[in-house]
């Protein structure tokens, strides 16, 4: 007998998805904010709380999910769950509402992230205070003491190790930051809508951490986002064009060093991404490739973390992705479109969870920035030590 597991492809559908306004300083508490977008997701599908009874959140939200039921109104939660860490949760939540459906213990699953990243807590920032040898992380035994505090510092040590294989240059780099404000440019819901951005802009923003600058970086925002999933038999009859889930999986690094925060900094190649694994279980549960992808929106706290991903997605191969990048082939018309609504670099940062809500909105055809005709839309969620993904399609 196999004990290979069994996907089943379309089985569950995303039918409705709601944000907030994105901000640098919401006036509202988190609980508030994922209130409304779970609300707004709700009202989009064509259903009240009462329908509810399945929500999962990030494991790093200070929402819990009773928190939000009770928020909504929901009268009988039967599934509460939750998935991360970080940006590496929102497509593993969307799969963790799916096996609650598909087992048998809900029917309609509320997915959202919620968070005051400007105004609260600050992702940013370093976990530590000082530099000292002996204090009680790994990385503030090893990392701390040489300055290495923040995860802006962990990912510009990636960047400049590629930059040095593959002779990547910063000019290409940058395009990833152009295009994707281009794309925040045409949505008045990013938080970048009405700032443009041209190369010059791109070298005279401040370095942060050499050789990322101020445009390589996330936002910081406060807001939320949800999305509802159920079977795509329901969704069928519900308010919107379902979108399809295709397929879901998820992956973690191989062989990390025990107890760090970043275990890709003590791993044999620091510029590898837990998604080279994860690529390999989706397209084979979704039984398609990358060039079946007609758009995506890949997991972008950091340019080079987008770059990695479209490597390891199989949308170009390692070395020749300068050159891609530089041709326009992540732009509209290009051959992957990415980050249509802006992605974190210019749209906000809620941890993935508003890639997945424009992996929807691709699909039913209404994004600020629609690629013409597509029917399959790739989601990824990334950073170590964890990454998940998920694929949607068109009914």
């Amino acid at each position: 007998m196999s004990t290979e597991p069994t996907w089943r492809r379309d089985a569950c559908a995303i039918a409705g998805i709601g944000t907030t306004k994105y901000s640098r300083d919401s006036g509202a508490s988190v609980t508030a904010l994922a209130v409304e977008a779970a609300a707004e997701a709700l009202a989009d599908a064509g259903l009240t709380p009462a329908d509810v009874d399945g929500v999962v959140r990030n494991d790093m939200d200070l929402v819990s999910c009773a928190a939000l039921a009770d928020g909504l109104g929901v009268p009988h939660l039967t599934y509460w769950g939750e998935a991360g860490p970080g940006g590496s949760g929102p497509a593993a939540m969307v799969a963790q509402a799916v096996a609650a459906i598909m087992s048998g213990q809900a029917t309609t699953v509320v997915v959202f992230r919620s968070l005051n990243g400007r105004s609260g807590r600050r992702f940013g920032l370093s976990p530590v205070v000082t530099p000292e040898v002996g204090g009680n992380e790994t990385f503030e035994e090893f990392f701390g003491p040489y300055g290495l505090l923040s995860s802006g510092q962990y990912f510009a040590l990636m960047a400049q190790r590629y930059m040095t294989e593959t002779g990547l240059t910063s000019e290409q780099l940058a395009q990833i930051a152009l295009v994707t404000r281009r794309r925040a440019n045409a949505n008045p819901g990013a938080q970048m809508y009405e700032r443009t951005m041209t190369l010059d802009d791109y070298f005279d923003s401040r370095m942060l951490s050499s050789p990322l600058r101020l445009f390589d970086y996330c936002l910081e925002t406060d807001g939320a986002a949800a999305v509802v999933v159920t079977t795509s038999e329901r969704a069928k009859d519900l308010k919107q064009t379902p979108a399809l889930i295709r397929s879901v999986a998820m992956s973690t690094c191989r062989h990390p060093q025990p107890g760090l925060m970043y275990p890709t900094l003590m791993r044999e190649d620091i510029t590898a991404l837990p998604s080279r694994e994860c690529q390999e279980t989706l397209y084979s549960r979704a039984g398609l490739g990358p060039s079946d992808v007609d758009v995506a929106q890949i997991y972008d706290c950091y340019s080079i973390t987008a770059l990695i991903q479209l490597e390891d997605y199989g949308f170009c191969k390692r070395g020749d992705t300068g050159d891609f990048l530089a041709e326009g082939q992540i732009d509209l018309g290009g051959s992957i479109p990415i980050n249509t609504s802006g992605g974190h670099m210019s749209e906000g940062y809620i941890h993935g969870m508003n890639h997945v809500v424009e992996g929807v909105r691709q699909i039913r055809g209404t994004s600020t920035s629609q690629v013409e005709g597509a029917q399959v839309s790739l989601v990824t969620s990334a950073p170590p030590p964890a990454a998940s993904a998920l694929i949607l399609v068109s009914a």
